[in-house]
C-alpha cells in the first residue's frame, strides 16, 4: 500500500499531479516481500541458471521439475484466493516474485504463463466447482496452465479466432475445432484456457485438460529466442468438452481475454526489468575485465555514458511498475471480499488502470531492447558469440516487444481507451483541454523551486501539449480518430513519456525524504540522465503529432507552444552520468 490515501484514477495522470507520499516505490518494500525476492533470486541462481544448456535444448522434463519445485516453495499461489489454499498476496509482491525469475528468460516465460494468463483465468472467472477441481492442482505445480487465444490468423485480433464449439446433440460436451498457435507450455500443460465461438458467432472461453478426447499439442516452434520454453500449437479436432467446462459467462469470452491481459502486461514490465538488471550487470562486470589499450574499457567515455544511460532508463523502469502495482494495489484494497461478484469488481478495479498496464508494458520492453543492445556492444565481438551470455540476452528480449500485444497495438489503446472514457463522459477531457490551451498559450514563467523543479515544469508542459494535441485530434476526426493509428501512436510517445518522467521524479522524490543523501543524490543523478533523451523523445512526438492533427494557423499554433513549452534545462547532465556509471562500475551491477 501507498501512504497517500487519494486514489487516482486510470489516465488521471495526464490532468492531475501525483506527490511523492503517493506512490509506491522498490523503496517501500516490506520485510516479508524482500525474503520472498530472496527465495526466488536464490532458486533461479541455484536451480536453474546452472541448466540453462540443457534448458536452451528443450529439456522441459526438466523445465516441468522446475516448475513444480517453484511450486512447493508457494511461488505459483502468489496471486490465488485463500480460499482455495493460495496465498492472495499483493500485486507489487506478485511483480517483485516475476521480476527476480526474469533472469533466465526461458523459465521466466513458463512461469508468467503458468501463473499469470494459465491461471488468472480461472481465479477471475471460474465457478465454484471448477475452482475446487483444478485451482488446487495449478497452485501447486501438481498439474501446469496454458493460454490459448492466439491463431494462424488471428494474433491481435483476437476476436477473429475461427476455432469453433458445437454443442452435442445430448447437451452434455462441445466439441472444439481448430487450431490455437503460439502457446506457451504447450507440449506440457495439462489444463489450456482455449477460446472459440460456439455456433460461429460467440466467443466463449473454456477449461480444456489435456487427457480430452481431440486434444493435441502440435511439433515445438523454432524460436529466435526464449528457447527454453515450450511453445507450440494446439490442435483441436472434435475435443470432448463438458458443457460444465465453460468459463465465464456464453458469448463474453472477450472480458476474459482482455482483463486478464491487463495483469499480464503489468507482470511482464516487471519480467523485463528484472531481465535488464541482470543482463546490465553483466555488462558492467565485462566492462571492468576487459582491457584495450592497456586499461579496462570501463574506464572510458564511450563505455560509461552506455552503462550510465540503461542504469537510468532501469531506475525508472523499476519505478513505473511498482507505481502501477501500488495504484492497483490500493484500488483494490477498495473492494470488500466476500461481497457477491467480488471478482468482478476486482477486474473492474484492474481493468481502470490498463492505460497504465499499456504504458508498462511497452516502456519496460523498450527500455530492455536498449539495456541488451548496449550490453552486446559492451562485449564487442564476443557479444555476437553463444560463448558469452549477451547473445542470448538479445535474442531473448526480442519476444517481449509482441506478446500480450504488440507495442503498436498497446500504444494505439492508450490514447484510444483515454478519448473513449472521455467521450462517454468519465474523464472531463475538454474542460482540460481548454485548461491547457490557456495554459500552453501563455508566456512560459519559471521552473518551480525546490528539488526537481525543471522536470516538473517540463512535466506540466508535456501534460498540457498532450491534451491540447488529443483535443485537436478529437476536433478533426471526430470518432474516427480510433482508426487514425499514426496520430494515436505519437500521442501515445507523449503519454508514455510523461508517465515514465514522472515515475522517475516520483521515486527520487521518495527517496530525497528518506534522508539519505548519497541514494538521493544517485537517484537525482538518474532522473537527470533519463529525463533528457525522455524529453527529446516525447518533443518530437508531440511534434509529430501537430503535422497529423493540424494545419494553417492552429498546427502554427501547436507547434510554437510545444517549442516554448518544453525546453528543459539539463545542466549537470555529464556530471549526473559520472555518478550513475561510477556507482554501477564500483559494484559491479545496477546500483540501486
Amino acid at each position: 500500500m501507498t501512504t497517500g490515501e487519494k486514489i487516482l484514477h486510470g489516465g488521471g495522470y495526464l490532468i492531475e499531479d501525483a506527490t511523492p507520499e503517493t506512490v509506491f516505490t522498490p523503496e517501500d518494500f516490506s520485510e516479508e516481500q524482500l525474503q520472498l525476492a530472496d527465495t526466488t533470486d536464490q532458486f533461479l541462481r541455484e536451480k536453474v541458471l546452472p541448466h540453462v544448456e540443457k534448458l536452451e535444448n528443450h529439456d522441459f522434463e526438466l523445465m516441468v521439475k522446475l516448475l513444480r519445485q517453484f511450486g512447493e516453495l508457494g511461488l505459483l499461489m502468489i496471486d490465488a484466493p485463500e480460499e482455495y489454499g493460495g496465498l492472495d498476496l499483493p500485486k507489487t509482491t506478485s511483480m517483485l516474485a516475476a521480476e527476480k525469475a526474469s533472469i533466465y528468460g526461458g523459465f521466466s516465460v513458463a512461469y508468467t504463463a503458468h501463473s499469470g494468463i494459465g491461471t488468472l483465468p480461472l481465479v477471475y472467472y471460474g465457478t465454484k466447482e471448477q475452482k475446487e477441481r483444478y485451482l488446487g492442482k495449478i497452485i501447486t505445480g501438481e498439474w501446469l496452465a496454458a493460454y490459448c487465444l492466439t491463431e494462424p490468423d488471428s494474433g491481435s485480433d483476437a476476436l477473429g479466432a475461427k476455432a469453433t464449439a458445437t454443442l452435442t446433440p445430448d447437451g452434455k460436451h462441445y466439441l472444439l475445432n481448430g487450431t490455437k498457435q503460439f502457446i506457451t507450455n504447450g507440449s506440457f500443460a495439462d489444463l489450456y484456457t482455449v477460446f472459440a465461438k460456439i455456433d460461429r458467432q460467440q466467443f466463449t472461453a473454456f477449461l480444456v485438460e489435456r487427457t480430452f478426447e481431440g486434444v493435441k499439442p502440435g511439433p515445438q516452434e523454432k524460436k529466435l529466442g526464449i528457447r527454453g520454453s515450450s511453445t507450440t500449437s494446439l490442435i483441436l479436432e472434435d475435443a470432448k468438452v463438458p458443457v460444465e467446462n465453460v468459463l465465464g459467462e456464453i458469448g463474453k469470452g472477450h472480458k476474459i481475454a482482455f482483463n486478464v491481459l491487463n495483469v499480464g502486461r503489468l507482470k511482464l514490465g516487471a519480467c523485463v526489468t528484472g531481465a535488464g538488471k541482470f543482463a546490465f550487470a553483466d555488462g558492467v562486470r565485462y566492462a571492468n575485465l576487459r582491457k584495450q589499450f592497456g586499461v579496462t574499457i570501463g574506464t572510458f567515455g564511450a563505455i560509461r555514458e552506455k552503462i550510465a544511460d540503461t542504469a537510468a532508463a532501469l531506475f525508472t523502469s523499476e519505478a513505473l511498475v511498482y507505481r502501477v502495482a501500488g495504484m492497483i494495489d490500493n484500488r483494490l484494497a477498495a473492494v470488500r471480499k466476500g461481497i457477491p461478484d467480488y471478482y468482478e469488481a476486482y477486474q473492474q478495479g484492474i481493468e481502470d488502470y490498463s492505460i497504465e498496464c499499456a504504458v508498462a508494458k511497452v516502456f519496460c520492453s523498450d527500455v530492455l531492447a536498449l539495456v541488451v543492445d548496449e550490453v552486446v556492444q559492451i562485449f564487442g565481438g564476443y557479444g555476437y558469440t553463444q560463448e558469452y551470455p549477451a547473445e542470448r540476452y538479445y535474442r531473448d528480449e526480442r519476444i517481449n516487444r509482441i506478446f500480450e500485444g504488440t507495442n503498436e497495438i498497446n500504444r494505439m489503446l492508450i490514447p484510444g481507451t483515454l478519448l473513449r472514457r472521455a467521450m462517454k463522459g468519465e474523464i472531463p477531457l475538454q474542460e482540460e483541454v481548454m485548461k491547457a490551451v490557456g495554459r500552453l498559450s501563455a508566456v512560459a514563467g519559471e521552473a518551480p523551486s525546490g528539488p526537481f523543479g525543471a522536470e516538473k515544469a517540463l512535466l506540466r508542459n508535456l501534460k498540457d501539449a498532450f491534451l491540447v494535441l488529443a483535443g485537436v485530434a478529437v476536433q478533426r476526426f471526430g470518432g474516427k480518430v480510433k482508426d487514425e493509428q499514426e496520430t494515436l501512436i505519437a500521442l501515445a510517445d507523449v503519454a508514455i513519456g510523461v508517465f515514465a518522467i514522472e515515475s522517475a521524479v516520483l521515486r527520487a522524490g521518495r527517496i530525497a525524504a528518506s534522508g539519505n543523501a548519497s541514494r538521493a543524490e544517485l537517484a537525482a543523478a538518474a532522473v537527470k540522465t533519463f529525463t533528457f533523451p525522455a524529453s527529446e523523445a516525447a518533443i518530437s512526438a508531440a511534434r509529430r503529432a501537430a503535422f497529423y492533427v493540424g494545419d494553417g494557423n492552429t498546427l502554427q499554433m501547436l507547434l510554437s507552444g510545444i517549442r516554448r513549452a518544453t525546453r528543459y534545462d539539463a545542466s549537470g547532465l555529464l556530471d549526473a552520468k559520472h555518478k550513475l556509471a561510477a556507482a554501477a562500475l564500483e559494484s559491479e551491477r545496477y546500483p540501486f
